[in-house]
């Protein structure tokens, strides 16, 4: 006997009915960018290994040590995608959206891949929702797309995260900064790898989790004392605007994340009640990334949610189920002959936008209630030879168990009127 197959270790599944939720969360996450005039994108979920390296940097964690990278039949180095923001600027590029009307407004959700050692809440598989605003510098988008995030969250039912910000400069101030942190680090007991990571970007040291380098980074230059005078006005900007929309944060100087492309706003959401994997989302601006693409000098500013993350902080939280059940009504034909009439009813209420499903096979009326019961559905039409025979169907509210006899007509108006989703009916 042959073994049976098993998913990828680190790669969670999502399966009915617990794949609801999952569905209910990404559909919150999503939603303030539809409202906020986002268009769809969908992306490829592999890219030349180049447009990261390059757009990512080649320092990070993520490009260095994470990529699932391999080489296609042309001899072509091709890689997973690890995050979104490079490939929707390769997509804007390639497509020339940058040349309509600015700024360029998308979103995007799926899966994103890094080969990381898994653990709860870090996996091989991750599911992001991500959107991108490009070509305006303007405060006042960063401001949106934190404020959307946060509505993110908000709309998910979580209350106990902590909004994270700080400015990480700009092509002026970045430079004189990042050569005084050089100097700063140069005096520190750091391993080789160390020094080579700092040699290519010295603030990812800063991002560096363990203790015995951290001792030494107390006295480390921050990024947020020597912004210049431009970005230290659109910073304040951004917390004006913030201030605005009614979004509260907690300033975090030392904050670096994992990707080099970062510049002047940068945030992170997090939760204390995850552990050590306590990011559940964030982003910032990347004003040089499209040019180092091959693309026009354009600004832009994203973010990426984590789908998977939310899940476990709404389960940390305690929170109840944000998915209605899959099925509000369960239809039971009993007896010769009332299939037909099962399948009418099934397709009226469909066209009235009212989910549901059916009994199938010889069940009788006990076992055809049990499965009714756990569908979860609201209602159960039960079609006998007698109700074949009168033109009626029995008409059961699983909640209060009261039951009415109705025709056809009465029960598709009744349920999709309670149901507060009906739709027009087609011709039948």
């Amino acid at each position: 006997m042959s073994a049976t197959f098993q998913a990828p270790k680190g790669v969670p599944e999502y399966l009915p009915p617990a794949s609801a939720e999952f569905l209910a969360v990404r559909r919150a996450q999503t939603r303030p960018a539809e409202l906020a005039g986002y268009g769809y994108v969908e992306l490829p979920v592999f890219e030349d290994t180049a447009l990261y390296a390059r757009g990512v940097g080649e320092s990070t964690d993520v490009v260095s040590k994470e990529m699932y990278t391999f080489e296609d039949r042309g001899g072509r180095s091709l890689s997973l995608r690890p995050e979104g923001t490079a490939g929707v600027m390769r997509s804007v590029i390639e497509h020339n959206l940058h040349r309509g009307q600015l700024p360029v407004k998308i979103w995007y959700a799926g899966p994103f891949f890094r080969a990381e050692r898994p653990q709860k809440g870090r996996y091989r598989q991750l599911q992001q929702v991500g959107v991108e605003a490009i070509g305006s510098d303007d405060p006042r988008l960063d401001a949106e797309v934190i404020t959307m995030a946060d509505q993110g969250f908000r709309a998910c039912g979580l209350t106990r995260y902590q909004l994270l910000l700080t400015s990480l400069g700009c092509a002026t101030c970045r430079p004189p900064y990042r050569q005084l942190l050089q100097q700063f680090l140069d005096g520190l007991d750091l391993d080789d790898a160390t020094r080579q990571r700092a040699a290519l970007n010295p603030l990812r040291v800063l991002d560096d989790k363990r203790d015995s380098v951290q001792a030494q980074l107390v006295d480390a230059p921050l990024m947020a004392d020597h912004l210049c005078t431009a970005c230290v006005e659109h910073y304040e900007r951004v917390r004006h605007f913030l201030r605005v929309a009614g979004v509260s944060w907690d300033e975090a100087p030392r904050m670096v994340r994992g990707l080099d492309y970062y510049t002047r706003t940068t945030f992170e959401f997090v939760h204390p009640l995850l552990g050590a994997q306590s990011a559940i989302g964030g982003g910032g601006r990347y004003d040089g990334l499209m040019s180092s693409l091959g693309g026009p000098e354009l600004s832009g500013i994203g973010y990426g949610l984590g789908t998977d993350r939310t899940l476990l902080a709404r389960e940390a939280e305690g929170l109840a189920p944000l998915a209605s059940p899959a099925v509000s009504v369960f239809v039971v034909p009993l007896g010769p002959g009332t299939g037909d009439m099962a399948v009418e009813v099934l397709g009226r209420l469909r066209a009235a936008g009212v989910a549901c499903t059916s009994s199938f096979g010889a069940r009788g009326l006990k076992g055809a209630m049990k499965a009714a019961d756990r569908s979860g559905a609201r209602w159960a039409v039960i079609i006998g030879e007698d109700e074949l025979a009168g033109g009626t169907l029995q008409v059961k509210d699983l909640a209060d168990g009261t039951q009415a006899s109705m025709t056809p007509d009465e029960m598709v108006d009744s349920i999709a009127a309670q149901s507060g989703d009906r739709k027009k009916e087609g011709t039948h």
